[in-house]
């Protein structure tokens, strides 16, 4: 008999782990973190996103994100601006070489998802991702915030 915990959580949590560690391995060659992705991401689908709500949205610590932040912004991936009348709230724009890399590196993302997903036919990656989508909404429903993207262009990682 298998011992392991098979709790639906703790596959989940196995799951993300996995795909983490391999999302890691394939922004590398793109000099990016797994944050950092995520945070160029947010500024891209959410033009003017602030630090706090991204790192909301990805489930990321707000220092995480700040950490992340300041990588991109040092690499001229990322802009902090501000709005008249709120100087303490800074919005992020990707700059034209954050967009440029960030779609070179969601092209890479892409194949290692599809990879990861190859032992599942297509209907059951729809149906898996229905489900995850479900309990993602539940459970971090601002992961869901201001979600006028396709689906799939919102993943986290």
């Amino acid at each position: 008999m298998n011992h392991s915990d098979q709790r639906t959580g703790h596959v989940a949590w196995q799951i993300g782990q996995i795909m983490a560690t391999r999302i890691e391995r394939t922004l590398r060659p793109f000099q990016l973190t797994l944050a950092q992705n995520n945070a160029l991401m947010q500024a891209i689908l959410d033009p003017g996103v602030s630090s706090a709500t991204a790192a909301r949205r990805t489930a990321i610590t707000p220092q995480s994100m700040g950490t992340a932040v300041n990588g991109l912004v040092e690499r001229g991936l990322l802009e902090r601006r501000t709005t008249p009348g709120d100087r303490r709230t800074h919005r992020l724009h990707a700059t034209e070489a954050g967009r440029r890399l960030a779609a070179e590196a969601r092209s890479a993302v892409d194949s290692t998802h599809a990879e990861a997903l190859e032992a599942l036919t297509p209907q059951e990656q729809e149906q898996v991702h229905s489900l995850l989508v479900k309990l993602l909404t539940s459970l971090n429903p601002a992961s869901m915030e201001g979600d006028s993207a396709p689906r799939g262009a919102r993943e986290p990682m």
